[in-house]
């Protein structure tokens, strides 16, 4: 599904997501949505690794990051199964994607940040 959403990414600049009212141009804009956090997420993440080189860290850190993703995905995949086959999954999975991948990001500063 995470496919879709980068696919669809593009097209959201066309849609104005303040006003968006089709469930076409929903998803399109959670998709966005989703992408932006993840830029963030993986800025914070590269500041992060820095650290906890530095402390000796990274491959704990690795390793929790690898965790994270698989429960992110695995959380968000059963979290949008609820709507398979409806047009609203796509919005559901990525307001998910970028609930969780704000929320981490969050952690990842407060671990830097120490």
């Amino acid at each position: 599904m995470t496919l879709c959403l980068w696919a669809g990414a593009a097209a959201a600049q066309d849609v104005d997501c303040a006003r968006a009212m089709t469930q076409q141009d929903m998803n399109l804009c959670a998709a966005e949505e989703y992408r932006a956090a993840d830029a963030m997420l993986n800025a914070e993440w590269r500041a992060t690794l820095d650290v906890a080189k530095n402390a000796g860290l990274e491959a704990q850190l690795r390793a929790a990051q690898r965790a994270w993703i698989a429960y992110r995905d695995a959380a968000c995949s059963v979290e949008a199964a609820v709507w398979e086959g409806g047009s609203m999954a796509p919005l559901i999975h990525a307001t998910c994607l970028t609930r969780l991948t704000r929320t981490r990001t969050d952690d990842l500063v407060m671990l830097r940040s120490g």
